[in-house]
């Protein structure tokens, strides 16, 4: 059975973009992108949604990378082109109400999450799933579906932006591990406390 992982780079007072929906603060050292690569690499299913999923379509191919980079993936470095081919092997559903189409091979759009559609590819899988964007993960989160967290945490404060976790949850964790990079970041790894769900409208 697979494990549902909510992965998401944030800042220290808890945001995955700032106001202007900026998040160049986020890109990663060699260290903390292998490490991210690592846990990464269990997946073999991807949910996304549209936002998250249109920034991460730079990994469909060399060519999709080198448009919007302007860089040729083939001069990047090893775990670069590593991070690219787990990327292109995995499927990917991306939920959106609004995207008409999806660009990229392996991948379904569906309109909303279905929890039970989830709970069965869980129950139908033997590696795990990652759960990309605050939004898509609140619905998550809210259906009791997510099993592992994963923070890598910045070094800044940004003020407000979008939250890495929506505010209407109430949800008990408890510390499984944590790591820390030379960069200042701080991985922090999660799970729902004695298979806590989700209250929902909870506050405190």
């Amino acid at each position: 059975m697979g494990r549902l992982i909510y992965m998401m780079n944030t800042s220290l007072d808890g945001f995955v973009e700032d106001a202007a929906g900026n998040f160049d603060w986020t890109v990663p050292s060699q260290e903390v992108f292998e490490a991210i690569s690592e846990i990464q690499r269990a997946a073999g299913t991807y949910l996304y949604g549209r936002r998250l999923y249109e920034t991460m379509a730079v990994w469909d191919s060399a060519a999709a990378y080198e448009g919007a980079t302007g860089q040729p993936l083939a001069d990047q470095p090893a775990y670069v082109r590593e991070f690219a081919r787990m990327w292109q092997a995995a499927e990917k559903i991306v939920y959106s109400r609004s995207l008409g189409a999806v660009t990229t091979p392996r991948t379904q759009l569906r309109k909303g999450l279905d929890p039970e559609e989830v709970r069965d590819l869980k129950s139908r899988t033997t590696r795990d799933i990652t759960v990309g964007g605050p939004g898509l993960a609140a619905a998550a989160l809210g259906a009791g579906l997510v099993d592992d967290i994963y923070l890598f945490v910045a070094p800044i404060v940004i003020g407000k932006g979008k939250s890495v976790f929506p505010t209407e949850l109430r949800i008990p964790l408890e510390l499984v591990d944590e790591g820390h990079y030379q960069s200042g970041v701080v991985r922090l790894h999660y799970q729902p406390r004695g298979g806590a769900k989700a209250q929902v409208g909870a506050k405190g």
